[in-house]
């Protein structure tokens, strides 16, 4: 199912299949017009949360909002929604990862993060 949605709603990006409920999705966004296009994957795993990494352009060291360990935006928190496999990543991920990047762009220019946040702990 995420593969077939995928293609009909953003067709550039390519899909790969790993084993089980495994699925990779590469792609490029552009948050907006006057920003980098970026290379993001997408790893569809079923139930649990998907991993979304910045492929090109390098991300900046320690950049907020990121699972360090994972190597992987921090898009939502857990507690706050639930992730299931019938989510569709077309309605949800790739458009919360525009967001991330578009607010980590201004990040970059202001130093302060003006998109939505939860608050964190050290552990997570």
């Amino acid at each position: 199912m995420q593969i077939n949605t995928m293609k009909r709603h953003y067709p550039d990006f390519e899909s790969y299949k790993g084993n089980e409920a495994n699925v990779y999705f590469i792609g490029k966004i552009q948050p907006s017009e006057t920003m980098p296009v970026y290379t993001i994957s997408i790893h569809f795993r079923g139930d649990n949360m998907p991993h979304v990494k910045v492929i090109d352009p390098e991300l900046v060291i320690d950049p907020p909002h990121f699972y360090h360990d994972q190597k992987c935006l921090c898009l939502y928190k857990p507690s706050n929604f639930s992730w299931s496999a019938t989510k569709p990543i077309y309605n949800y991920i790739i458009p919360w990862a525009a967001c991330w990047l578009y607010f980590y762009e201004v990040w970059k220019e202001t130093g302060t993060w003006y998109g939505p946040e939860a608050e964190h702990n050290n552990n997570t």
